[in-house]
């Protein structure tokens, strides 16, 4: 009996490789670059890049309040709000609660020291920001006496 060998194709030879896996490979390489190419333009033209910064609207001016510091000292302070662009009538009570809270009792000493003031400017914005949910953005004084 004779060996019959079988057919041998051209793609079976060593080194070759059959069109099916070119274009398999072909297929995959394709969408990986598909893949990366969208990713980078998300990345670099559609991306959220998270929380908007407020925009500044109107500046609203509240009335002076006197505040009972220790020792019978008082403080004149007259605060002026920055809002949003969104805020849609802000009552000004809320700020003047928030002012009087902060600076009651507090020695008048402590109020003109370096850097106290902007400390506590920079407490009552916070403490607004949260107070308003966003409405005001900033706080100012607009006048700040002590006797």
């Amino acid at each position: 009996m004779s060996k019959k060998s079988a057919p041998t194709s051209s793609s079976d030879e060593p080194g070759e490789k059959s069109p099916k896996k070119s274009r398999r490979k072909l297929i995959l390489v394709v969408a990986v670059v598909l893949v990366v190419a969208g990713a980078g333009a998300y990345v670099f033209l559609g991306r959220d890049s998270g929380p908007k910064a407020p925009v500044a609207g109107e500046v609203l001016l509240l009335e002076p309040i006197q505040i009972n510091l220790a020792d019978n000292h008082y403080l004149r302070v007259k605060l002026a709000l920055q809002l949003t662009e969104e805020a849609v009538e802000v009552d000004g009570s809320k700020a003047l609660d928030a002012a009087i809270t902060l600076f009651s009792g507090r020695p008048v000493e402590k109020l003109l020291a370096k850097g106290e003031r902007a400390n506590l400017k920079s407490e009552l914005a916070a403490e607004l920001k949260e107070t308003y949910e966003g409405e005001v953005m900033d706080v100012y004084f607009a006048e700040f006496v002590t006797q």
